[in-house]
């Protein structure tokens, strides 16, 4: 099987990728492909990649507070270029206000707190993909 769907996690504790990338190939095994980012910045050049190779990103799972960029600004950012992608926010830190906002304006598609709940984490996941 050759996946054309992507999704990609982003944090700036590998432990967290690994840890993203491990429950989502348990749950979702080879229909996807999964990649991960430490930064921002280097995830959007895996979103670039992932274009020039015909693979559509369908799925952001992204911390809030990295180094360079934090996770609002990156998933405005992958918005903007990539309406169609999912959102998810996966943080310890980010207030009620900047939470609210992205999900009023539709710039993430669900806000999880760390550390998360593999049931709850899937089933927003899951609700993110209908259709996908």
């Amino acid at each position: 099987m050759n996946p054309d769907k992507a999704i990609l996690c982003v944090d700036d504790e590998a432990i967290i990728v690994l840890a993203l990338k491990q429950e989502l190939k348990a749950h979702y095994g080879e229909r996807f492909v999964y990649e991960t980012a430490l930064t921002a910045e280097e995830a959007l050049d895996i979103i670039r990649e992932l274009g020039s190779e015909g693979v559509r990103l369908i799925l952001v799972i992204s911390d809030w507070l990295m180094p360079g960029m934090k996770g609002d600004e990156f998933l405005r950012v992958v918005k903007e270029s990539h309406p169609g992608v999912k959102a998810i926010l996966v943080t310890g830190q980010a207030c009620a206000e900047t939470i609210e906002s992205l999900l009023e304006s539709g710039t993430a598609d669900g806000v999880l707190m760390k550390p998360w709940r593999k049931s709850e984490l899937m089933d927003r996941i899951d609700r993110c993909l209908d259709g996908s």
